[in-house]
């Protein structure tokens, strides 16, 4: 049988585990495998072939990739091939097989653009032994080869990748080792994929990357992310919501608040990681430690636009956290009020800077930790919400069931962030004003804003 009519009697099974930027991924080398012939479906024992985009970030995350694959494996038909792909085969490499012994394949975060070819590769071959494809070397390879779009659609949402790898020195993170160094995708790449998307009946782009606020710098650019943001304004204005995700402290500069602010349809959203709120511990985890910078800069933000949603995300037990540096971090939340926030406990993570320090805050402790800042934040996302009350926020609808639609605002990103539960069902897709009527810790409720009764005068 030739390779092409093979590839049109093959199916795929892909599992995404992970993060907004291994999703890109799993569409992207989903829509590689469906225009070689290959045909998706949603069950393993129907597929030819298993691919599961893997995560590798943190402990947790590796072993529940390593969960999926071996769970893969034991129902794995003679024929069948199963194949890791994303961050842990890239991180780990063999070793991975020693964990899944019954893997086919593995390949690597900087050559899922490979994939048809690799499947090919996995079917011709004489041997029985696995097949690798990892490149050896530590540089992320050119963001726009292989010809697939660097986007995931979900429902009339999107995540657009701008950039893949990281060159920031955080102590505590492997996505450095796993990635490479930051590529900034050109910009025309950019826009193009944006009108693609645009007239597929996208109406929200949501800009990722490892580091969104570094997009450019390695392609020449100052401000690289303001100049991103005020082009796709005009490139795609017929796009409702623009949302930043992932912006890195100390590079929120005055022209991107400028930009952001009287561009209407770049959502009053940020997402910027700020990680602890003592400079001891920010110091130790290499991170920006100027905590008066965070305090003029959001102030800035919100002086400029007073609507803004900001998210933030934090790391409790990390080595050396004493009880002083976590008390400044639930005050330093408290102070800043943020809408959304999210709290990690410390995973040890070999390879990394920090791993010198090892793991000695006890796990309990970390728990105990993360429960006592997520309460305190709790109390402030409620308080947030109550304050919406009575306003009228467009809502993009996600879902509806049984009388009642799903939707999201723009102080909410898509899986992380809270919903607006509407009375009545509203077309999925639809973008509707929503007159909030009722606040919880996380969601809002309310009603469609009906317009106003035009009077005419005889």
């Amino acid at each position: 049988m030739s390779r092409s009519s093979q590839a049109r009697a093959s199916k795929f099974h892909l599992v995404n585990l992970g993060c907004s930027k291994n999703l890109v991924d799993s569409q992207s080398m989903a829509q590689l495998l469906g225009e070689d012939g290959m045909r998706p479906t949603e069950t393993a024992k129907s597929a030819e072939v298993l691919i599961v985009n893997t995560c590798g970030f943190i402990g947790p995350a590796k072993q529940e990739s390593i969960r999926v694959l071996n769970e893969l494996a034991a129902g794995k038909k003679r024929g069948q091939l199963l194949i890791a792909a994303g961050c842990l085969s890239q991180r780990y490499g063999a070793q991975l097989l020693e964990w899944v012994p019954a893997l086919d394949g593995i390949i690597g975060t900087r050559r899922w653009m490979d994939i048809v070819d690799f499947v090919h590769r996995l079917r011709e071959r004489r041997s029985p032994e696995a097949l690798y494809h990892l490149p050896e070397t530590a540089h992320t390879v050119g963001s726009d080869e292989g010809g697939a779009l660097r986007a995931a659609v979900q429902g009339a949402s999107a995540y657009l990748k701008v950039a893949d790898g990281c060159r920031r020195p955080c102590a505590f993170c492997a996505i450095p080792l796993i990635k490479g160094t930051a590529v900034s995708r050109p910009l025309d790449a950019i826009v193009a994929e944006a009108r693609a998307l645009r007239d597929a009946g996208v109406r929200e782009l949501c800009l990722i990357a490892q580091d969104t606020t570094d997009w450019g710098h390695d392609l020449g650019l100052k401000d690289g992310l303001a100049t991103l943001l005020e082009t796709l304004a005009g490139a795609v204005p017929d796009i409702d919501w623009l949302r930043v995700m992932y912006a890195y402290p100390g590079y929120v500069t005055d022209r991107l608040i400028e930009v952001m602010a009287t561009h209407q349809q770049i959502a009053h959203y940020l997402d910027i990681p700020l990680q602890h709120g003592h400079p001891d511990a920010l110091r130790r985890m290499r991170r920006p430690a100027n905590i008066d910078w965070v305090y003029r800069t959001l102030e800035k933000m919100r002086g400029a636009m007073p609507d803004l949603a900001i998210r933030s995300t934090f790391i409790v037990g990390y080595p050396g956290e004493t009880e002083t540096e976590f008390e400044a971090l639930v005050k330093f939340v408290q102070d800043q009020r943020f809408d959304r926030i999210g709290a990690f406990t410390f995973s040890f993570e070999p390879g990394t800077e920090s791993a010198q320090y090892g793991d000695p805050i006890p796990e309990d402790v970390k728990q105990t930790r993360r429960e006592q800042l997520m309460e305190a934040q709790q109390r402030i996302s409620l308080e947030k919400n109550q304050a919406q009350v009575g306003r009228v926020l467009d809502v993009l609808v996600e879902g509806q069931n049984d009388g009642i639609s799903v939707g999201r605002s723009y102080r909410d990103a898509p899986e992380v962030d809270g919903l607006v539960i509407i009375d009545g069902e509203v077309p999925v897709g639809e973008m509707v004003p929503v007159r909030i009527s009722g606040a919880l810790a996380y969601d809002l409720t309310g009603t469609v804003e009906m317009p106003s009764a035009t009077i005419v005068l005889e």
